[in-house]
């Protein structure tokens, strides 16, 4: 038994010694810089050790404009992003004609560049002196005036980022769902259809709890996604999200570190920590619903 044990230790070395490396060490190192106060990068030094670093940071207007970003980012697209997914999936489930090429065609943005996605999207909804774009096109036939969704009011850039998201993380979400129907057992259905059952009935009493642990586990990797936005609104809104008001908490950690303020690995690594901590809290507050709503 002790050498089946150690056979097994060492198979799982490699992945040990790569998470080890790669994962482990620099959450600790991160977390000893957040609590280094004034720490030069290239002398190696810092002034003392204390709780200054997430005062700064937790004080920073910046930071605080980026927290309530990424928070109307999550709340908004993981809901609706999860909800447009399963309710296209069961569309796709219960057609036959054409259902690969539907699959396909909803498939094909997940597998194209978001930088590329973003620049489309800043072209059609931005407004310039020489279009107004053809959202506003659009928008000008039913009466609503040109608005500037990409350098205007705030609520303007927030849902053309929140529709950016929701477009992008479709696919996956559709490609899951999808799999995850197919793999329900068609007995249920039958019997289900004896009985009489009408089909909301059948959807929300066997569809649902069938597919929940998939939902449950697009829910959690939609969280995590959300909260780790930066390259999509890069995209969208370019490399001076401060000014625009579109940072968001990876976007603040980026700039202390790389960004016009940076230089600044400790409040970098600061930040990094309460986003580790924030999404730690939401995965365990997850964790502890899908007991009671999800079933394996």
């Amino acid at each position: 038994m002790k050498k089946k044990n150690l056979k097994a230790w060492l198979y799982l070395l490699p992945a040990i010694l790569f998470l080890g490396a790669f994962l482990v060490y620099p959450l600790i190192d991160v977390f000893i810089y957040s609590f280094e106060e004034e720490y030069n990068f290239a002398s190696q030094t810092y002034s003392g050790v204390g709780l200054y670093n997430y005062s700064y940071v937790l004080h920073d207007t910046y930071f605080l404009q980026a927290v309530k970003n990424t928070f109307i980012l999550v709340i908004i697209t993981v809901p609706i992003s999860t909800g447009l997914a399963l309710l296209i999936s069961v569309g796709l489930s219960s057609i036959k004609p054409l259902r690969e090429l539907y699959q396909t065609i909803y498939f094909l943005p997940y597998v194209t560049n978001t930088l590329a996605v973003g620049l489309v999207f800043m072209i059609l909804f931005q407004k310039t002196e020489y279009t107004d774009g053809l959202v506003n096109l659009i928008l000008h036939w039913f009466g609503v005036g040109p608005v500037d969704f990409i350098d205007g009011p705030y609520w303007a850039k927030m849902f053309v980022l929140c529709f950016y998201t929701v477009w992008v993380v479709l696919p996956f979400k559709i490609l899951i769902l999808t799999s995850a129907l197919a793999s329900v057992n068609q007995d249920y259905y039958k019997a289900a259809r004896v009985d009489g059952t009408s089909k909301f009935r059948i959807f929300v009493r066997i569809t649902l709890p069938m597919i929940s642990p998939m939902i449950f586990y697009l829910v959690i990797t939609g969280f995590i996604g959300a909260f780790k936005a930066y390259s999509d609104v890069v995209a969208l809104f370019g490399t001076d999200l401060n000014t625009a008001g579109m940072n968001t908490i990876v976007g603040y950690v980026y700039d202390m570190l790389y960004g016009d303020s940076g230089g600044y690995p400790s409040y970098a690594s600061a930040a990094a920590i309460l986003l580790f901590a924030i999404v730690l809290t939401i995965t365990c507050i997850n964790l502890l619903v899908s007991r009671k709503k999800v079933h394996y």
